[in-house]
């Protein structure tokens, strides 16, 4: 048998291979993934009166399909409506959600950016070794985000999640650039990856709703198609990066190994 198959394919996009099992992605025994909707398994209903009722479903988020899908255990530290000012200021603290863990995924910026119009910010604004040094804005918080799970755990290893294009005129330029400057972030801290759904991740238009959303957010099947893309593209990300991931066993072990 060739080990080839389990490594990196020559021309390989990051969800070009969807494995069922989500392939490395299940090296990790525990993972806390932050988030907003996307993350909490946000579902659409209606009242009597037509107006749309927002319901958090965990079980069915994609973090609980991943965990199912792995065996991993994830810690689902988001809700509907989170933004990364809230969460760092007065969400996590409170539900005591600054926890321990391997890895951790930070999927926001969907309120921040077109909801709740935080200012956007830059990587320029993010002090790695004092966050209370980071502007109020989208990517200062986030910096601070990070910078507190670093403060956890220095050997964590974090994955950002990108925002996916809507096919939109406006919307789109903005969530191209946010990612773009995410890409940064990775050069800042260490054991930092990008999930980049901007790029590499299906473009969240109508014609993708009219199969995989339930209004606006997903449905089962979209939050399930999500877990899938998070997955392996986890698994991309160790494939491409093997060294890095060498020691996931030692993460907060405080055991080295001399050849890595």
């Amino acid at each position: 048998m060739e080990m080839d198959f389990f490594t990196q394919i020559p021309g390989e996009k990051p969800l070009d291979n969807i494995k069922p099992t989500c392939g490395f992605a299940g090296i990790f025994r525990e993972i806390g993934v932050i988030g907003d909707s996307l993350s909490s398994g946000e579902f659409e209903a209606h009242d009597e009166d037509g107006n749309i009722v927002y319901h958090d479903m965990y079980e069915y988020s994609w973090p609980a399909v991943l965990g199912r899908l792995t065996g991993t255990v994830y810690h689902n530290y988001s809700r509907g409506g989170m933004s990364a000012k809230e969460f760092y200021e007065s969400w996590a603290e409170p539900n005591g959600f600054w926890q321990w863990n391997q890895a951790y995924i930070i999927a926001l910026g969907n309120n921040d950016v077109f909801t709740l119009n935080h200012p956007i910010g830059s990587v320029a604004e993010i002090h790695p070794e004092n966050p209370d040094a980071n502007s109020d804005t989208f990517f200062g918080n986030l910096g601070r985000i990070i910078s507190k799970l670093k403060s956890i755990e220095k050997d964590a290893r974090i994955f950002l999640v990108s925002m996916q294009k809507r096919g939109e005129e406006e919307g789109d330029p903005i969530i191209c650039a946010v990612a773009k400057e995410m890409k940064k972030i990775c050069e800042l801290f260490s054991f930092t990856y990008l999930i980049d759904m901007t790029e590499y991740g299906p473009v969240y238009d109508e014609q993708m709703r009219k199969t995989f959303a339930l209004g606006f957010h997903p449905n089962a099947m979209g939050y399930y198609s999500y877990a899938l893309m998070i997955g392996n593209y986890i698994d991309y990300l160790i494939r491409q990066n093997p060294k890095d991931f060498f020691e996931v066993p030692f993460i907060g072990k405080g055991y080295k190994n001399k050849d890595v």
